[in-house]
């Protein structure tokens, strides 16, 4: 079936799907690939370009696209209003949880939402209220919230 097509429309074709592709699952790179498969293809059609050529052209024109996407779009950073938002652990710290056993500079449990982690830090008994101060790998480290009595 693809024996009777001309090499550039086959090149174009696989452009527009991958265009297509990038539509249905954006990851904003395949447009850039289908650029290049296109224009080859146009080159194709237009000049009759051997295989070897057709591949030198692709790759090259791949190789442009990526460059001109980077410097395009290599700088930009998408603004935001939350400085952590890509850094969880960093949004537990200051945040105040409850010991559920008791917390010393080796171990020790605490409630955070709905589950449980390791912690240490403290010393803080079971039902205290205790600080996140810090997380290193999934143990948090605490210390006593000891809050003044209001008088």
């Amino acid at each position: 079936m693809l024996d009777n097509i001309e090499p550039g429309w086959l090149w174009l074709i696989g452009g527009v799907v991958l265009l297509i592709a990038e539509m249905i699952a954006p990851g904003f790179f395949l447009v850039w690939i289908g650029a290049a498969a296109m224009l080859t293809g146009l080159f194709t059609v237009l000049f009759g370009i051997g295989v070897a050529g057709q591949l030198g052209l692709f790759a090259l024109y791949a190789v442009l696209a990526v460059f001109v996407a980077r410097r395009w779009y290599g700088g930009r950073v998408v603004p935001s209003e939350d400085p952590l938002l890509n850094d969880p652990s960093a949004r537990l710290i200051g945040r105040r949880v409850t010991a559920i056993s008791a917390i010393g500079e080796q171990s020790g449990r605490v409630r955070l939402g709905d589950g449980e982690w390791s912690a240490r830090g403290g010393p803080a008994a079971a039902g205290e209220q205790v600080r996140i101060t810090g997380v290193e790998g999934n143990c948090l480290i605490v210390e006593a919230d000891r809050q003044l009595p209001s008088s």
